[in-house]
């Protein structure tokens, strides 16, 4: 006869903070996101169009980036999709060549088509070379042009950090439970 193991209490206690913790931190990147959102279409007033006649988004509010010689970025977001969250995106980036400093920033990626937002949601995807982030600024996402079924617009939160690297974006998706 299988014997019943004892929970102790402050097993249940123990397990019930941390699932209390993560959705406080959940909660957070939320409401972060929504705020990176709201930034954009304030710096651009034309930006709002753009995000509602995409496919999808992903919002990566603050990602860090810092470096001397070698640097490397990261950060945590939200995908949305028909303007429903879908899943959260990890970013990270190592890079090698001249560059020193650091910064913080949000970044925007827009999907143009099905099959962009399909791709970035297989995880384990990589912004190509040529894809490249335009600055929110007011007029921008009127002139906008998608390369590869995206486009990127990044928005400078603090900090300052000078290169010229060679690395790519890539990406984890992780869809919602």
């Amino acid at each position: 006869m299988k014997q019943l193991r004892r929970i102790s209490p402050l097993t249940v206690l123990l397990a019930a903070t941390l699932g209390l913790e993560l959705q406080v931190q959940a909660n957070e990147l939320q409401k972060e996101s929504e705020q990176a959102v709201k930034a954009f279409q304030q710096a651009d007033s034309t930006m709002n169009k753009l995000i509602t006649d995409a496919v999808g988004y992903a919002i990566f509010p603050s990602v860090g980036r810092g470096g001397f010689i070698i640097g490397g970025q990261r950060g945590k977001g939200l995908v949305y999709q028909k303007g429903k969250m879908v899943g959260k995106a990890k970013m990270t980036e190592i890079n090698i060549g001249a560059q020193v400093g650091g910064e913080t920033f949000s970044e925007l990626i827009l999907f143009e088509t099905a099959e962009a937002l399909r791709d970035f949601k297989s995880s384990n995807w990589e912004m190509s070379a040529k894809v490249n982030a335009v600055a929110a600024a007011e007029g921008a996402a009127k002139d906008a042009k998608y390369q590869q079924g995206v486009a990127v617009f990044s928005l400078t939160k603090g900090g300052l950090m000078v290169q010229a690297t060679v690395g790519g974006q890539k990406f984890k998706f992780k869809p919602t439970e």
